[in-house]
C-alpha cells in the first residue's frame, strides 16, 4: 500500500507543479488574443460552469475532504491500474483547492469563443477530465486493469 500511495502522491505531485506554474504565468500579467481562443485570468468561485459557488468558503473543504476520500478508496480498491488517472485527478483537484486557499477562486485561463462562448478552464480542469475518461475506461473494461 505505501509503494501505492508514492505512486499517486509522485503523479500528483508533478500535475500540481506544472498547473501551478502555468497558472503564475497568468496571475503575473500574461494574456493572449486570438480568434477562436483567448489567454485571460478569471477567478472562479464555483466548480464546472461556476456552480456550487454559493457554498464560498466551504467549497474548498468539501473538495479536500472528496480528494482525500477518493485517495482513500483507490488504496482500499488495490486495482494497480487506478493509480495513475486517480494522481492526476488528485494533483489537478489539490491544485485547484490550492487556488481557493491563494486568491478565494480557481485560476482559469482559456477561453474558447470560437463558433460559441465555452467557459473559461484551465489545464487542471482537462487533467481531470482526462483522469475520468480514464479511469471509466478502466471500469468498464475490466481486462484492462489488471492487477
Amino acid at each position: 500500500m505505501l509503494k501505492s500511495l508514492a505512486l499517486i502522491i509522485f503523479v500528483a505531485l508533478g500535475v500540481f507543479i506544472a498547473d501551478q506554474a502555468l497558472k503564475t504565468l497568468f496571475v503575473e500579467g500574461f494574456r493572449a488574443y486570438t480568434q477562436c481562443i483567448d489567454l485571460i485570468l478569471v477567478y472562479n468561485k464555483g466548480v464546472a460552469f461556476s456552480m456550487f459557488a454559493f457554498l464560498e468558503e466551504a467549497l474548498k473543504w468539501i473538495q479536500l475532504a472528496l480528494l482525500v476520500g477518493v485517495v482513500g478508496y483507490t488504496l482500499w480498491l488495490k486495482q494497480k491500474c487506478y493509480l495513475i488517472p486517480v494522481g492526476i485527478m488528485v494533483g489537478a483537484g489539490f491544485s485547484n483547492v490550492i487556488d481557493r486557499f491563494i486568491y478565494g477562486g480557481v485560476v482559469d485561463y482559456v477561453y474558447w469563443h470560437c463558433g460559441f462562448n465555452f467557459a473559461v478552464f484551465n489545464a487542471a480542469d482537462v487533467m481531470i477530465d482526462i483522469a475520468v475518461l480514464w479511469l471509466f475506461i478502466l471500469n468498464y473494461k475490466p481486462k484492462m486493469c489488471k492487477s
